[in-house]
C-alpha cells in the first residue's frame, strides 16, 4: 500500500514544470516563515530539497542572513542514520549520498538533537493525521523517533496530501503540514 502510494505521488510530483515548483516553494516559504514555531526557533534543522521537492535551498539561505543557526542533514550510510550538521554557508553544501547537497566532510559540525528548536522535514505524501511517507529508506523515521521537544513540520504540496497513509509501529508524525494553500494541523 504505502509503496503504492509512494509511486503515484512520486509520477505526480515529478510532472511538475520547475516553474510550478519554484512558485509554490516560494508560497510555503511564506507561509513558514509567518508561523510562529519559525519566528520563536533559534535552531532549525532543514532539509536540503532535490528533485522536485518542496524547495528549501531559498528558505535556508534566508534563515541564514536572519541569523537563525541552521541545521542540515548529512547522511551516515554505514549507520543509514542522518547525522544534523550545523551550517554556517550555502558553499560548504556539495552533492552527497543519493546526489542530495550536504556538508563538505570538513565542515561537518554534528549537533545534538536536543539543541534543535524545529525539524523541517520532507515527505513523499502526507495525511492529514501527520503520518508520513518517506522515499522508503527510514532515514527520517530513526532521526524522528529520537526527536526530544522539538516542534516538526512536514512541507508538501498539495497534490502530495493523501487521504490516509498506513502506518506501523516505527512510524512518527509531523505535528504540522505546510502546503502552498494551507497550514494543516494534524490530529
Amino acid at each position: 500500500m504505502k509503496k503504492d502510494i509512494r509511486s503515484t505521488i512520486l509520477k505526480k510530483r515529478n510532472s511538475m514544470p520547475l516553474s510550478e515548483v519554484i512558485e509554490k516553494s516560494k508560497r510555503i516559504k511564506e507561509r513558514v516563515f509567518h508561523m510562529g514555531e519559525y519566528k520563536e526557533a533559534k535552531t532549525i534543522l532543514l532539509y536540503v530539497s532535490y528533485d522536485n521537492e518542496v524547495c528549501t535551498h531559498e528558505m535556508i539561505k534566508e534563515s541564514l542572513t536572519m541569523k537563525k543557526q541552521v541545521f542540515v542533514p548529512k547522511t551516515d550510510l554505514n549507520n543509514r542514520t542522518i547525522i544534523c550538521s550545523s551550517l554556517t554557508s550555502w558553499d560548504n553544501l556539495i552533492p552527497g549520498a543519493y546526489t542530495i547537497l550536504e556538508p563538505r566532510q570538513e565542515c561537518v559540525n554534528e549537533v545534538p538533537l536536543e539543541s534543535i528548536d524545529l525539524m523541517i522535514i520532507p515527505g513523499v505524501a502526507f495525511d492529514r493525521h501527520g503520518n508520513r511517507i518517506g522515499h522508503g529508506m527510514g532515514y527520517y523515521d530513526r532521526l524522528l523517533e529520537k526527536k526530544m521537544r522539538t516542534h516538526c513540520l512536514g512541507l508538501a504540496f498539495e497534490i502530495q496530501i493523501v487521504k490516509n497513509i498506513p502506518t506501523e509501529k516505527h512510524d512518527v508524525k509531523v505535528e504540522k503540514i505546510v502546503t502552498e494553500e494551507r497550514i494543516i494541523t494534524c490530529y
